[in-house]
């Protein structure tokens, strides 16, 4: 299968670009930095920006799927990335007959997540990282959300929890909505993207996926995922 996939030198997307590639596609890599993509077999770069309609049109051309992995940096400001970047991508899907859209979002996005026995997180980690400090980038992605709801294509949303790096695929555990989990590696985001794009058990709807065989430090994981970047 020939898929697009946004945000492929980010984080996720170097995981989801390798895993792909490995797995037989033939990968279109859409990003504003094409320098930092290797040339390798099965891989094409498309310079965009994806919240540029015209250049998401002329990168999608030939594709099968779309899968987004894009993301945004926390900022006090509005974000319009995730919104924007869906509004061109969905039009330009569209216009080219590609129906298949998987586009990572997060667990935050389903108003009824609460991780079970998770207390600190609960009280202390969510409200005060995720619905302060992340609330202009989780409004947007919302938005977004709302934009993939209204189209008429296969999407699924994907849900992670707070996201961290291990360099394995671990056995994830994926639930419609949202899963009852904290954390979520990003090997694991990618590669529920994949099995997802093949088995097709969540077209239509939003699928959480958690990591639980693996945990992070939460001490380094608040300084590399927020303090740091």
């Amino acid at each position: 299968m020939r898929i697009a996939v946004f945000g492929a030198n980010g984080p996720t997307g170097r995981h989801l670009t390798e895993q792909a590639l490995v797995a037989g596609h033939q990968v279109v890599a859409v990003t504003r930095r094409p320098g930092s993509l290797p040339a390798r077999p099965g891989l094409t770069v498309a310079v965009a920006d994806a919240t540029d309609p015209v250049a998401v049109d002329a990168a999608l051309g030939g594709t099968d799927a779309v899968l987004s992995a894009l993301g945004a940096r926390f900022s006090k400001e509005t974000i319009t990335t995730y919104s924007a970047s869906a509004t061109a991508i969905t039009g330009a899907m569209a216009r080219h007959g590609i129906k298949r859209l998987l586009a990572v979002s997060s667990s935050i996005a389903d108003p009824n997540w609460r991780p079970t026995g998770a207390h600190f997180f609960n009280h202390v980690l969510d409200p005060l990282v995720n619905r302060r400090l992340g609330r202009t980038l989780h409004e947007d992605m919302r938005r977004m959300e709302d934009v993939i709801h209204q189209s008429s294509l296969d999407w699924t949303l994907v849900r992670p929890s707070g996201l961290f790096e291990n360099p394995v695929v671990t056995a994830y555990h994926t639930a419609e909505t949202s899963a009852d989990g904290v954390f979520t590696a990003r090997a694991d985001l990618a590669a529920s993207m994949l099995r997802e794009l093949k088995e097709r058990r969540y077209v239509r709807t939003a699928m959480g996926v958690i990591t639980t065989a693996v945990k992070p430090n939460i001490a380094k994981l608040i300084w590399n995922e927020g303090v740091k970047k």
